[in-house]
């Protein structure tokens, strides 16, 4: 299996829930950067790793958290994962979501579980706030802390997109400590069907504001991509990953030096 990333056009803190949480209104773009899952039944319970490096102790992983989840209910055999990591971690990309909902895809199917869309929505929120939306893999409007979904439809022809992330980790809650939510003056939904060109000073992520000025080398790469000839740009999530649209193909691989990470892909 494949899990594949993802981008945030837009990101709105509202507030902060009596449960730590906040509300947040974003949308969720599927991307094709991925991730490689391997998962086979076996005697014991097994997880491994490869690509890049993993922080953190192997046995809380999100994917292994995930099969208790799912064993708690079914009593599954044990299995043997497999997580080939590509994706950066830390980047506002929720490629650690993505391994997770995929383990439960992947279980699911393996064991032919009894398990609905919804039921698999209601148990990927319980591993992530995240999670829910990597279900189905197409474009959501989300709401509340980010696990209430509605299905919208996206499209720019002809256009490239491109993602960069420095070799930066930016910790989600440090994040979130550093903004104040505010009501949002602009319906983002409504914003979004719009011309990408119209995007810039409507659209916005409300975490560039304290990730910009706390990491000034991540500021620095929505400007190279807006130089460039982004028609809009924008920090992903509260990570460290900045992406640019541009209206034709591009190569970025050639503005950042090797440290950075970069995809490109065209819609």
């Amino acid at each position: 299996m494949f899990p594949h990333a993802k981008i945030n056009l837009g990101l709105q803190v509202i507030e902060k829930r009596l449960d730590g949480f906040h509300n947040i209104v974003s949308c969720l773009y599927p991307i094709k950067w991925c991730d490689v899952l391997e998962i086979i039944e076996d005697n014991e319970q097994r997880f491994s790793s490869s690509g890049l490096d993993i922080p953190g102790n192997p046995d809380e992983n999100l994917c292994l958290k995930a099969y208790h989840l799912l064993k708690d209910i079914f009593d599954i055999p044990p299995v043997c994962i497999h997580l080939h990591k590509v994706v950066p971690i830390g980047a506002g990309l929720g490629g650690g979501s993505a391994d997770a909902t995929f383990t439960l895809l992947g279980l699911r199917k393996m064991f032919n579980l009894p398990l609905s869309e919804n039921e698999m929505r209601r148990l990927a929120s319980k591993l992530g706030s995240d999670c829910s939306f990597f279900i189905k893999g197409k474009s959501m409007m989300v709401a509340g802390k980010g696990d209430q979904l509605e299905e919208i439809e996206l499209s720019w022809p002809n256009s490239h997109l491109i993602i960069v992330t420095p070799p930066i980790q930016v910790n989600t809650r440090k994040a979130y400590s550093m903004l104040i939510p505010a009501v949002p003056s602009v319906n983002l939904k409504n914003a979004l069907t719009s011309k990408v060109s119209h995007w810039s000073g409507t659209i916005n992520n409300d975490f560039e504001g304290p990730v910009f000025q706390h990491f000034p080398l991540i500021a620095k790469i929505k400007e190279v991509l807006l130089a460039q000839g982004a028609i809009y740009a924008s920090l992903s999530g509260s990570g460290s990953s900045v992406y640019g649209i541009f209206k034709n193909k591009r190569s970025g691989r050639s503005w950042f030096d090797d440290d950075y990470s970069v995809w490109e892909q065209a819609f």
